[in-house]
């Protein structure tokens, strides 16, 4: 193989090999977001079953302030096993690409760029130790929309954004429309 070939294939693999050091440093970064979401219950009802959902998901009440309807849960999110796996593996995989592309450029020392492939189950452990954060939720009672005769509930949530879509499924809230 010519030498232009082999250093195209090695300035790839590299990019590559940074592309998968920034995944794998964003599977750790916190995805918040702020929803306004209507219920079709009344305030205090509202609450106790917010309540009920947020301690049965193993969060607890850290802050109450009833001068602005305000609460705020916070709890413990749980590393997914399968995704230390799966990062461990991608970082195998790219190691080893690495090492190989490294092996064919420099032939002479290219049995040891093989042994690269020893420092991917860093990547899991990266992800383990990170990810294991206390998460909080914000919640604010904005206001009780009438239409009618119901009564409905405006809040706005500020929290993980998987969060947010359990919540919605869980209570059958609707995302407010301006």
């Amino acid at each position: 193989m010519n030498n232009t070939a082999l250093i195209s294939s090695f300035v790839l693999t590299f990019l590559s090999t940074i592309g998968l050091v920034f995944f794998i440093k964003a599977s750790v970064k916190t995805r918040t977001k702020n929803l306004k979401l209507i219920a079709e219950q009344e305030a205090d009802s509202l609450l106790n079953q917010l309540k009920e959902y947020f301690s049965y998901r193993a969060y607890r009440i850290v802050d109450v302030n009833a001068a602005q309807n305000q609460l705020t849960f916070e709890g413990i999110v749980r590393p997914s096993w399968f995704l230390a796996f799966f990062l461990t593996l991608l970082a195998a995989v790219g190691a080893l690409c690495f090492g190989l592309a490294v092996s064919m450029l420099v032939p002479e020392f290219g049995q040891y760029f093989i042994w690269l492939v020893l420092v991917s189950p860093l990547a899991g452990i990266f992800y383990w130790q990170k990810s294991k954060r206390p998460e909080k939720v914000d919640l604010k009672l904005e206001g009780i929309l009438t239409e009618g005769s119901q009564t409905k509930s405006l809040l706005s949530i500020t929290a993980h954004r998987d969060e947010l879509a359990s919540l919605k499924t869980a209570l059958n809230l609707k995302a407010y429309q301006e």
